[in-house]
């Protein structure tokens, strides 16, 4: 018999959730920055190996939320952990122990899933300190990401907490969402690597056009931000970063479809669209409670 479920990487802003959806599946899917809040929606990737299948879902930082696009990121981890059969709450190592999952996501009840807790960033400690956080967090799984220590174990773990059950998907298939899903991401990824401040958290990306079959593929796709400043940021003195930001993007997604792209990226101006209800179903963002704007 197989086994199948849902599995929510859950936890604060910048515990690694990205970076651990990426080694679970083998393979880049979810944008990867040291910018806070850089997850805004959540990402699906599929492992199927060993007779198990993980729907793994990387979703938005847990934090308190300032304006809608918040409201929508907050709302989208809550769904996650509803819908998950083992949660992984992920934790920065190197802070300690953390709070209680339902503490850390605002919930009123304890989720009905597994709750797994994995503590991040291990390669940063020492021996004594791995000690030490081990011996006041018993059962915690202690791993690194980026290297891939104790993720091994982890997996185990959750393969035996997974239901019995026939695959979800196909089993060559890593991921249910679009390509262009994917496009978009890597553009806005590139946008944070460039762009420092507060610019990063006004850019949002949309790919207006994807078109198959053209050689090379042809890709149109829109950086917006919320004002005229942050634009003339963004283009740079002479076109400079929004060229530096295309290229580097096109190589990006030149490895993802495996074949030679043309991308045409723009850069406008949508005010405010962060907090606006209308702007963010544009972008494909619902609120949980819809809002006039």
């Amino acid at each position: 018999m197989t086994r199948a479920g849902i599995v929510t990487v859950a936890g604060k802003p910048n515990a690694g959730k990205s970076t651990l959806l990426n080694r679970i599946i083998g393979e880049k899917l979810s944008i990867v920055s040291p910018k806070p809040q850089s997850t805004r929606d959540r990402v699906v990737g599929i492992r199927t190996r060993d007779d198990v299948q993980m729907v793994v879902l990387d979703t938005p930082g847990l934090l308190n939320p300032a304006y809608p696009l918040q409201e929508v990121m907050r709302a989208t981890s809550h769904q996650a952990l509803s819908d998950a059969d083992v949660i992984l709450y992920l934790a920065d190592a190197l802070d300690g122990s953390p709070p209680p999952l339902a503490e850390a996501a605002g919930l009123t009840t304890t989720p009905a899933a597994s709750v797994l807790l994995t503590l991040n960033k291990i390669d940063a400690l020492s021996a004594d300190q791995r000690l030490a956080l081990s011996s006041a967090n018993p059962g915690a799984h202690l791993i690194s990401a980026v290297s891939g220590e104790g993720v091994d174990d982890l997996l185990a773990e959750v393969a035996r907490l997974l239901p019995e059950s026939p695959y979800l998907y196909p089993d060559d298939e890593i991921s249910t969402q679009a390509v262009r899903f994917f496009v978009s991401e890597l553009i806005r990824e590139t946008a944070l690597e460039q762009l420092e401040d507060e610019v990063p958290y006004s850019v949002a990306c949309d790919v207006e056009e994807y078109r198959e079959g053209s050689k090379p593929l042809y890709i149109r796709a829109v950086l917006y931000v919320e004002r005229e400043s942050q634009k003339r940021i963004l283009i740079g003195t002479k076109g400079t970063r929004i060229r530096d930001i295309g290229r580097v993007a096109r190589v990006k997604i030149e490895q993802l479809v495996s074949e030679t792209v043309y991308l045409d990226l723009w850069v406008k101006v949508l005010p405010n669209w962060r907090k606006s209800a209308v702007a963010l179903r544009r972008f494909g963002y619902r609120l949980p409670t819809e809002r006039r704007s």
